[in-house]
């Protein structure tokens, strides 16, 4: 927002927040001239124009609305809503209101014509529509939030259009003949904005990259990052303040430092990781336990409102992409300075847990400290280590054998302390693309975790509560991981649906943790595990960061923030400084953020976040389309993972893709949505279609351009084919004849159905 201030105008005016008070004491809006003789300006040119002037800009920024007989008045007071405009591939949209808490307003294609993605805007409730939306009208554009778009670029007839790979954007971008940058037909391409859409005009750009090819390698990361603007180049201010940095730690750096250097702390990653930027120790003591969690101390290089610090601001966390990584710091600062690499001096925060013989924290302090990380170790070879199995792993492994195993004694105590205190334990699979030549995805695998995994995810667990336990001790603003409760409205769902098996959800309108544990305990060995376990985590929300502690649910601790990653996400830096300036005696007095800093940051991060997920589900849904087009025609076996009116979305066996079977190619039947059972019911035979049900599907069409695949029905099981064991999950089919488009109609989504909407997987670290 543009603060203009009084030095602006030859003779000072009210303040903005003098306007507001004025405003918020009238009972109607005001005129100009009004303004003028509330504030007692008659006859000072200089003080009217000024005036003039100042609610023009404040009614720019949104601060108040100007109506059509020209009385200002406060937005609220005029029933209207400010927010962000959300776009929907199919033409619509909804405003998401600033005002936390505030539901989503629809906006029709119509009211769409003359806004983008991503736009702020004012609107007013003009009406609820028949789903019990509220619907808006626009009123004024605030600030544009679509500058740049990546998209295919095409040209016919001499007309060039650019088609945006962001299925949010819904506009076409005409680029007139001399503004093509050198494009070709069909090429990738990033174009600026000339000017915005209006309600009689296309937008209008230029061409400033050419990406290059269509489908070519890596095309699919280039585009994501472009699409989701995602901040992937160093400003020249970033690249001197980091080269700048030695790459090596000077012993002034070190002094007044604890010193860890005689310990042997160890790094335990995938075989794949660049960057380390945790290792742990663990030794018995009389009463338990102690735990040191030693994290690098990137609070040290990066000091705030620096270059380095403003652009891990902008860019909030690392994102990661298959086979590519776009960094939150420099790579001489991530892979470098603050990797905790082996045989080398790295500063560090140490996080000391002292535990009892139960697995219970008993006490927790933290330290700057200096660490020489005594080996690099690797998921799987640490689980094969403490199996035994010593014949294909380097010998370091034999050399810290007692090492690995006290921490693995003390991660079974943590085991059975989670298990007794109600964590919500999803059997999710998650899936790795490997690439081969070209790189081109050669298979996609599921992610196989194993003790080694899980035995860092608890001491990193541990760790990140003893951070919230100690900066709420004190009192000092912060960023909390916070997961809330299940609504309601889910809750009420989710009872309806479970009532169908027999299985009830305790807790009322404040279940625990540990009644959603208890649920899938029960429903572990029943056929209907997995459309069980579904539907309740689609009951959750999304963990987002906040300085308001509030839990969480998922991981059942009242204290949760996140510590142990400041290498690649920002959350974690903010902590670090939090923790550091009470190791220096500071208090939460006088710390450099206070709760409206920290309440930015924390909904920043969060977008971002959001942004990164959404980047990286695009690329990966690339490549999967990418890869089935060499498959189309194949049959498969696969399981139902989404029901909607439209149709089923099933996630195929072992390849782990996803596509859709169109409700039109369930034939012979009319088939009708229950959304609280989850299926499609048939009207005529009664065939249920239902999440989890296991399908046999045929690869009939891969649209890439629109993420898109299309499955036709070869076999499903009804329920008397359950009985016979028909449809093994696993079994994958032998090719049949390929699918015939039927005539004058794609199997694809038609348009004006909903895009497929995935379930959020809670996050849980």
């Amino acid at each position: 927002m543009k603060q203009e201030n009084n030095k602006t105008y030859a003779t000072p005016v009210a303040e903005r927040s003098e306007i507001l008070q004025a405003l918020e004491a009238s009972d109607a809006p005001r005129s100009l001239q009004e303004m003028i003789t509330h504030f007692e300006y008659e006859g000072d040119e200089d003080r009217e124009e000024g005036l003039r002037r100042r609610l023009i800009a404040m009614s720019r920024d949104g601060q108040i609305a100007k109506n059509r007989r020209g009385g200002y008045g406060l937005i609220e007071r005029m029933d209207l809503v400010r927010g962000r405009v959300s776009g929907h591939p199919d033409g619509f949209g909804f405003v998401i209101p600033e005002e936390a808490g505030e539901k989503d307003i629809f906006l029709h294609a119509k009211q769409m014509r003359s806004l983008m993605h991503g736009d702020k805007v004012l609107v007013s409730i003009v009406g609820i529509n028949r789903r019990g939306k509220r619907e808006g009208q626009l009123v004024k554009v605030l600030e544009r939030g679509t500058l740049q778009v990546v998209g295919r670029y095409f040209k016919e007839r001499g007309v060039g259009i650019v088609v945006p790979s962001n299925k949010s954007i819904n506009h076409d971008i005409l680029v007139p003949p001399e503004q093509t940058g050198g494009a070709e037909h069909d090429q990738i391409v990033l174009v600026e904005l000339i000017e915005q859409p209006s309600k009689h005009s296309a937008p209008i750009g230029q061409v400033v990259e050419v990406l290059g090819d269509h489908m070519a390698p890596g095309m699919e990361i280039d585009i994501a990052i472009r699409a989701f603007d995602i901040p992937h180049i160093w400003p020249d201010a970033v690249e001197r303040e980091s080269s700048a940095i030695s790459s090596t730690v000077p012993e002034e750096a070190k002094e007044g430092r604890q010193d860890f250097r005689d310990l042997p702390l160890v790094t335990i990653d995938g075989s794949d990781a660049r960057d380390f930027d945790d290792a742990v120790y663990c030794s018995r003591t009389p009463k338990g336990w102690r735990l040191l969690v030693a994290i690098a101390d990137v609070s040290h290089y990066v000091e705030p409102q620096s270059p380095l610090d403003s652009e891990a601001v902008v860019r909030g966390n690392s994102v990661y992409f298959p086979g590519h990584v776009v960094p939150m710091l420099p790579e001489s600062l991530s892979n470098g300075l603050c990797s905790l690499n082996p045989k080398v001096d790295r500063l560090c925060m140490v996080c000391e847990i002292l535990f009892d013989e139960a697995g219970k924290i008993s006490r927790s302090r933290f330290h700057r400290g200096v660490m020489h990380s005594a080996a690099r170790m690797i998921y799987d070879e640490v689980a094969e280590a403490l199996a035994g199995n010593f014949d294909e792993i380097d010998e370091q492994y034999q050399t810290y054998l007692p090492q690995l195993q006290e921490l693995h004694s003390l991660y079974e105590v943590l085991l059975q302390a989670r298990n007794n205190r109600g964590t919500i334990d999803f059997d999710t699979v998650e899936t790795q693309i490997q690439f081969g030549e070209g790189k081109k995805i050669e298979r996609i695998v599921p992610t196989v975790r194993n003790d080694a995994h899980r035995m860092i995810e608890e001491f990193m667990i541990a760790a990140n509560v003893c951070a919230a336990r100690h900066l709420k001790r004190n009192k000092i603003a912060t960023l909390y991981r916070i997961h809330e409760q299940p609504n309601s409205d889910r809750l009420d769902e989710v009872r309806l649906f479970l009532r169908e098996f027999g299985l009830t959800l305790d807790g009322g309108d404040t279940p625990q943790p540990g009644d959603y544990a208890r649920v899938l305990g029960l429903a572990k060995e029943r056929t209907e595990f997995n459309l069980i376990q579904t539907v309740l985590l689609r009951s959750l929300n999304r963990a987002v960061y906040s300085p308001d502690n509030v839990g969480h649910f998922g991981l059942a601790h009242e204290n949760y923030a996140h510590f142990t990653s400041p290498i690649r996400r920002y959350p974690d830096l903010l902590v670090h400084r939090a923790i550091g300036h009470l190791i220096d005696g500071g208090e939460g007095s006088d710390f450099l953020y206070d709760k409206e800093a920290m309440l930015r940051l924390g909904e920043s991060c969060s977008t971002n976040e959001r942004r990164a997920d959404d980047a990286t589900r695009d690329a990966t849904d690339w490549l999967k389309c990418e890869y089935m087009m060499d498959h189309v025609g194949e049959s498969y076996s696969g399981v139902v993972s989404g029901v909607t009116g439209f149709g089923l979305f099933v996630t195929l066996d072992d390849i782990f893709v996803d596509g859709l079977v169109h409700i039109t190619a369930l034939q012979n039947d009319y088939y009708h949505f229950d959304p609280v059972r989850h299926q499609l019911t048939g009207e005529q035979a009664g065939h249920k279609f239902r999440l989890g049900d296991q399908l046999e599907v045929q690869v009939a069409r891969v649209d890439l351009d629109e993420r898109k695949i299309d499955f036709l029905l070869v076999g499903s099981e009804s329920d008397a084919e359950k009985k016979s064991g028909a449809g093994k999950k696993g079994a994958k089919r032998p090719a049949k004849k390929k699918a015939r488009p039927s005539k004058g109609k794609s199997t694809a989504k038609p348009k004006g159905s909903p895009r497929k909407k995935r379930a959020s997987k809670p996050t849980t670290d």
